[in-house]
């Protein structure tokens, strides 16, 4: 239950207002926004984080704040659940998307700012490749990378390139819903996993009978949500969804891994198919200090990544395509932050830190053989 018995611990006319909390995680340009009992609240900024010079929360404060959040439909569910998603939105403040949990008998709270309106696939810095494949009418463009680093912001874009320059029907499906979309060519019917739809596997069998012809999946977590989508692009759609995962390589092998041996060679031949392309991001400090700017790895399924990825063999061989297919746009990680670093946008140090190859990128820094502990 989230109640507890603790006589000492009061919300005080000192305990931080809501508003305040959010009104500063917004205006410090903060990613997060962490709630714990015991510690004061704590902003991530730049993807470390700030403790705000608050007196430390005691289990009170992190209740009536979850209390303030909570929308009137979920109230019931207060008393039951271990941990609870939704979304949060405050007239003139923003959209939340806000995460409570039970920690040791108390309440912890994080709350993630989501831009309240799609940014542009070029106000983003993504590759210029990106625009053509989402004009593409069929198929499955994956979208990955660790968490907090921007998938949800990229996937937005996507789907608001695709509302703003053609007349098509998109359905969303989303855990919650982050970014809201308007109705500009095209017609977007968002839909919240736990309130429209019991899950994502279901919200897409569904969708394919509401006449999309886009459909982005908030993620591909699982077997039969994988397989739903890869129907649904093989069926005619295009369809846009996210994993976590590090880069091309490893959400392929991820898929290939989601399914039973006996249905791999199906797997293969689908989604050498359908794959349009995999977008793999990662945010990294700009060298000035001033935010982080996005790294950008992309793989294009040309007719050469197709005939590899079939063949269990030779998919390994994919990422020498990816190196060399600047034609396509492609660029793997390594390259796209070696640019980055040539550009002078980040660090050597940080560079380095985030290189899948350190010894590679040394030398192509100009460093030279340096030993690598």
């Amino acid at each position: 239950m989230w109640t507890y018995d603790d006589r000492e611990s009061q919300v005080t006319d000192e305990s931080p207002s809501l508003h305040e909390l959010l009104e500063k995680l917004v205006s410090t340009d903060g990613s997060d926004l962490h709630l714990k009992v015991g510690s004061p609240p704590a902003y991530r900024i730049d993807g470390a984080l700030h403790p705000a010079e608050l007196p430390p929360l005691n289990s009170d404060d992190t209740l009536q704040l979850l209390r303030d959040l909570l929308p009137d439909r979920l109230n019931s569910d207060l008393e039951t659940v271990t941990d609870i998603d939704f979304a949060y939105g405050w007239a003139g403040l923003g959209r939340f998307r806000v995460n409570a949990y039970r920690q040791r008998g108390s309440v912890n709270i994080v709350v993630r700012a989501v831009a309240p309106t799609s940014r542009t696939i070029g106000d983003l810095g993504l590759p210029t490749a990106i625009t053509g494949i989402c004009d593409e009418n069929d198929g499955l463009i994956i979208v990955t990378g660790p968490a907090g680093c921007g998938k949800t912001t990229t996937c937005a874009a996507m789907v608001d390139h695709i509302n703003s320059s053609r007349r098509t029907s998109i359905v969303t499906i989303e855990d919650p819903i982050e970014v809201l979309h308007r109705d500009k060519l095209s017609i977007v019917s968002q839909r919240e996993v736990g309130v429209d739809t019991p899950s994502y596997h279901a919200g897409i069998v569904s969708a394919l009978r509401q006449d999309p012809d886009v459909v982005y999946v908030g993620e591909m977590r699982d077997q039969e949500t994988i397989e739903a989508a890869l129907v649904a692009a093989e069926t005619g759609r295009l369809v846009i969804s996210t994993m976590y995962t590090l880069d091309a390589m490893e959400t392929v092998r991820r898929i290939f891994d989601s399914f039973p041996p006996y249905l791999e060679r199906r797997v293969r031949q689908m989604l050498a198919t359908v794959l349009r392309a995999i977008v793999s991001q990662r945010l990294i400090a700009k060298a000035d200090g001033q935010g982080r700017t996005v790294i950008t790895e992309l793989l294009v399924n040309t007719e050469a990544v197709r005939e590899l990825l079939v063949e269990p063999d030779r998919t390994d061989e994919v990422h020498e395509i990816m190196a060399e297919g600047a034609f396509f746009g492609m660029q793997t990680i390594d390259q796209a932050i070696t640019k980055k670093y040539e550009s002078g946008e980040i660090a050597f140090t940080d560079a380095l830190t985030h290189v899948a190859s350190p010894r590679d990128f040394k030398i192509a820094a100009g460093v030279g053989q340096v030993a690598v502990r």
